[in-house]
């Protein structure tokens, strides 16, 4: 007879594409301002396409530190695919990358401060983990979330999927792995990577790119269930 699982009691959550989405001057308008402010003409409509094409071709520290340069040629492929090119492409793609540490930049999603208020009134413990080098001290005041920890891979020095920043969050929580759950839009990054510490995981998929997958939530409203939470469970954090 196996020994049950302990409690759930505390939930981490990346930061981008899961509770805030960038606004317009990190999208394809803003791509195209950029740009043309240097002389290059993007065609914003192929943002979508050239977002998920860079995606796909990031390549991370191979020791996961954290790496600022490879968002910098992350940004070079948006730019390249929306149909720039030339010697201004990086110092376009150095521009864009400041804005993105600028949390006025952002937005929440309508269901984030909902489902964190309804994961408080369980009594959970509340963390973000972030690949980024945004101050998250500052990000977490500007939208008022009700979040007890934060860990950037900026300040921590390794980046999702390292085992460390998830020990480094679990460790501010006061929680072990096999009390937690982590939500995230990353399949490797945030899923694998916190499955493989011990941390259950689930990955949000909003425009239902992963319909073959069985760990998916639709938007974050949908988390508490799938954490089978009810009111029998409601309860303050010790």
């Amino acid at each position: 007879m196996t020994d049950a699982a302990p409690p759930l009691r505390a939930v981490l959550f990346d930061v981008d594409f899961t509770l805030a989405q960038p606004g317009p001057l990190l999208g394809g308008p803003g791509y195209e301002r950029v740009a043309a402010s240097h002389g290059l003409e993007l065609d914003r409509d192929r943002y979508p396409e050239a977002r998920a094409a860079a995606v796909l071709d990031i390549r991370k520290h191979p020791e996961l530190d954290h790496d600022e340069e490879v968002w910098v040629r992350f940004t070079e492929d948006i730019i390249r695919g929306m149909g720039g090119d030339g010697p201004h492409v990086r110092e376009i793609a150095l521009e864009i990358t400041r804005g993105w540490e600028q949390h006025e930049n952002f937005e929440l999603y309508e269901d984030a401060l909902s489902t964190l208020s309804e994961l408080r009134r369980h009594g959970l413990r509340i963390g973000l983990v972030s690949n980024t080098s945004r101050d998250l001290d500052a990000f977490v005041r500007h939208f008022a979330l009700d979040v007890d920890a934060w860990i950037s891979s900026g300040s921590h020095g390794k980046v999702k999927p390292s085992p460390s920043i998830f020990r480094a969050a679990l460790d501010l929580l006061e929680a072990e792995p096999a009390e937690a759950a982590m939500v995230g839009d990353s399949p490797e990054d945030d899923v694998e990577g916190a499955r493989a510490f011990g941390i259950r995981a689930f990955l949000l998929d909003r425009e239902g790119l992963y319909p073959d997958r069985d760990d998916t939530l639709p938007g974050l409203s949908a988390l508490p269930a799938a954490l089978g939470l009810t009111d029998k469970d409601s309860r303050r954090a010790v």
